[in-house]
């Protein structure tokens, strides 16, 4: 087994563990595998550490619930850091363990901790296929459980925001693969 396929599947193992379920499978292993997925579809030739971000860019989320955090954005940004950094930590272990050294690993934690989104193509490129699996996979989801909450306006804020976060390539892909009702779609003409 190749270390990449060694730590691929280490993450996997971290997330089955994960007790939310999503399509008959714990949330965090299916989030990972749509994440592949779409890395395959943005990124076809993308190297070994962007797949090893894209896999584990939610390990063992649910190990820091968002309801352990203050309500607001403050809450809001210090549970995303939080996170981010422990993302970068447990695949960083996980590297290590596979063989990989410390600038490789370097490299992956600065991806989970998105350093540099819009400056590093690494970066960058793990955005867009979270943000491309947001629309895909969440984005209705998201409208049916907030819906009743946020305005249109809001929804459509949200969206506006996704779409700014991602590169030109990715919107173009998001309006070539999803049929968006228009005033969605024209946050993506960016």
């Amino acid at each position: 087994m190749s270390k990449l396929d060694t730590v691929i599947a280490a993450i996997d193992a971290a997330n089955a563990k994960d007790p939310r379920q999503d399509e008959g499978q714990p949330e965090a292993l299916l989030y990972g595998q749509r994440m592949s997925a779409a890395l395959d579809h943005l990124y076809p030739d993308a190297d070994d550490l962007l797949r090893i971000a894209v896999r584990g860019q939610h390990i063992e989320r649910w190990i820091l619930p968002r309801s352990d955090y203050p309500e607001g954005k403050a809450g809001y940004h210090k549970w995303r850091r939080d996170l981010a950094a422990h993302h970068a930590r447990r695949v960083g272990e996980i590297m290590a363990e596979a063989g990989y050294g410390p600038d490789e690993i370097a490299q992956v934690s600065k991806m989970l901790r998105k350093e540099g989104v819009k400056r590093d193509p690494l970066v960058q490129a793990l955005e867009d296929v979270a943000s491309y699996v947001f629309v895909k996979h969440y984005f209705g989801g998201f409208v049916e459980k907030y819906g009743g909450k946020y305005d249109a306006e809001k929804i459509r804020d949200i969206v506006a925001k996704t779409a700014r976060k991602m590169s030109e390539m990715a919107r173009a892909k998001v309006l070539e693969d999803f049929d968006l009702p228009e005033d969605l779609a024209a946050a993506f003409r960016v």
